[in-house]
């Protein structure tokens, strides 16, 4: 399931790929997550959008809004999916990632609902995988690359260490958005923490029995 996933993204950002800029800035906003196209459904008809059509709030966790965006977030989920997959199974790993990249969106949508950005990307969904992973493979080892002036030094960590401080770095970033909006990086960083929470909260009712 973990691969089908990983498929279904390559999928529609090959499509988006095929697409002239006109043609993929439509795509992305009607299919993208469009948090003003439900709170304010004036502005969303004006443009053609329609606030009873809810399928963003899943479809935007399959698209991605450039290469690097794209490969890093797959990835990401390349790492540590197969491994909760192995421990949920394959319908009950699928579930639990769209729970995940739902309540991302959701959490997108609370925090930032006058926004008129289509936010994109399977981050949120992906971050719930990380909360799962994080405690099903604690004393893992994460290598990791760290950049100090132009020499590149490479380490290893625990999983749950790394997961940890990524969390906390998604959660600072988030705060400082939400405090300084004018300087917004424009990255969806509470849908990251919206997924990430769903995931610590959830993974255990998806593990399968004999776990």
């Amino acid at each position: 399931m973990n691969w089908a996933i990983i498929l279904a993204c390559t999928a529609v950002f090959l499509f988006q790929l095929s697409l002239n800029p006109q043609e993929q800035q439509a795509f992305f906003y009607l299919f993208g997550l469009v948090p003003a196209r439900y709170s304010h459904p004036e502005w969303a008809r004006f443009f053609g959008l329609y606030a009873d059509n809810y399928f963003p709030f899943i479809t935007n966790t399959f698209m991605h809004g450039g290469w690097g965006h794209f490969i890093s977030n797959m990835w990401i989920l390349f790492i540590f999916g197969d491994n909760v997959e192995d421990r949920m199974g394959h319908f009950r790993y699928l579930l639990f990632y769209l729970l995940a990249g739902l309540m991302a969106s959701l959490t997108h949508f609370v925090l930032h609902p006058a926004s008129t950005v289509p936010a994109l990307g399977a981050s949120g969904a992906i971050a719930g995988v990380m909360a799962a992973y994080m405690f099903l493979f604690p004393y893992s080892r994460i290598l990791v690359l760290l950049p100090i002036l132009i020499i590149p030094f490479f380490f290893e960590v625990s999983a749950f260490v790394f997961i940890a401080i990524w969390f906390v770095i998604q959660l600072f970033s988030g705060m400082t958005d939400l405090m300084f909006p004018a300087y917004t990086s424009g990255i969806a960083f509470w849908a990251h923490i919206g997924g990430f929470l769903t995931g610590l909260f959830t993974f255990r009712i998806f593990l399968a029995k004999r776990y």
